[in-house]
């Protein structure tokens, strides 16, 4: 643990819904007690980062739909979070607010090693952003699909009407979520598609895994799931927040332990 003090620094996680958030336990685990889920509606949310700090907060993650609003708040920015286009974890310091954006690093530290020659990223939003831009920077030849083409259009990478084959994956939409419904029907490919695929990446999480990764895992697919990657970028965010390494073990324990409850969340990063 970082401090037994009552007087810790404060950090939480901004959304808006965040109850799902598993952020909370996962960073307590690695040392920071407390950390807190912060509901905070659009309307109020530059007034309440604002005064965090005086609130005794050295830092806070940010979760949806906030993300965009976050960077535009922050007085410094880094290249990363600058060129995403979004920031997922912001610092406090002598009134300054820092915004930095580690889903994209963290999703690439989840997929260590793995061959990134090409991917196929599924969906336009701020997920997808940040999937594009680490991949390409990553080597990667990116290709993306939407339903509506012209949002993935602003994404900055090749964008294909079909599912393509590809070295990875990335699904960046919440198709898949509910369990009881059948994700093919809304995505460019079917099941028996995903081994056109070495890697399947799904960035939504949830308990029992979503059924896009099951189905992957049938096929004898590497896959990498959502807490992976909320595991790797809260072990950036930790490190940045404190200079320590990142317990990622511990972290990730945390993460997966919910019991039986059969949590989920449509956002892959908290």
């Amino acid at each position: 643990m970082l401090s037994d003090a009552g007087d810790a620094p404060r950090y939480g996680v901004l959304g808006w819904p965040v109850g799902h958030s598993r952020s909370p336990a996962m960073m307590r685990a690695a040392g920071l007690e407390r950390y807190q889920r912060l509901p905070v509606a659009p309307a109020v949310f530059a007034e309440t980062v604002r005064a965090l700090h005086g609130a005794g907060f050295r830092g806070a993650n940010v979760t949806i739909p906030h993300k965009e609003a976050a960077l535009a708040l922050a007085t410094t920015a880094s290249d990363a979070a600058r060129e995403i286009g979004a920031a997922n974890t912001l610092s406090f310091a002598d009134g300054e607010i820092s915004a930095e954006n580690t889903d994209a690093p963290g999703l690439i530290a989840a997929l260590g090693g793995r061959p990134l020659g090409s991917a196929l990223v599924l969906g336009a939003g701020g997920s997808a952003r940040a999937a594009v831009w680490a991949l390409q920077r990553a080597g990667a030849d990116v290709a993306v699909w939407n339903r509506t083409r012209q949002r993935a259009e602003g994404l900055g990478a090749r964008v294909v009407s079909a599912a393509i084959g590809a070295d990875v994956l990335v699904n960046c939409t919440s198709v898949g979520l509910d369990r009881s419904s059948t994700p093919f029907k809304d995505l460019p490919l079917e099941a028996d598609w995903l081994t056109n695929y070495t890697t399947v990446v799904d960035l939504v999480y949830r308990a029992g895994a979503t059924m896009l990764i099951r189905a992957a895992a049938q096929r004898g697919i590497d896959t990498v799931d959502g807490l992976e990657i909320l595991v790797r970028q809260g072990a950036l965010s930790f490190t940045h927040w404190t200079g320590q390494a990142a317990p990622l073990t511990t972290m990730r324990t945390a993460a997966h332990d919910l019991g039986s409850e059969a949590r989920c969340s449509p956002n892959p990063f908290h």
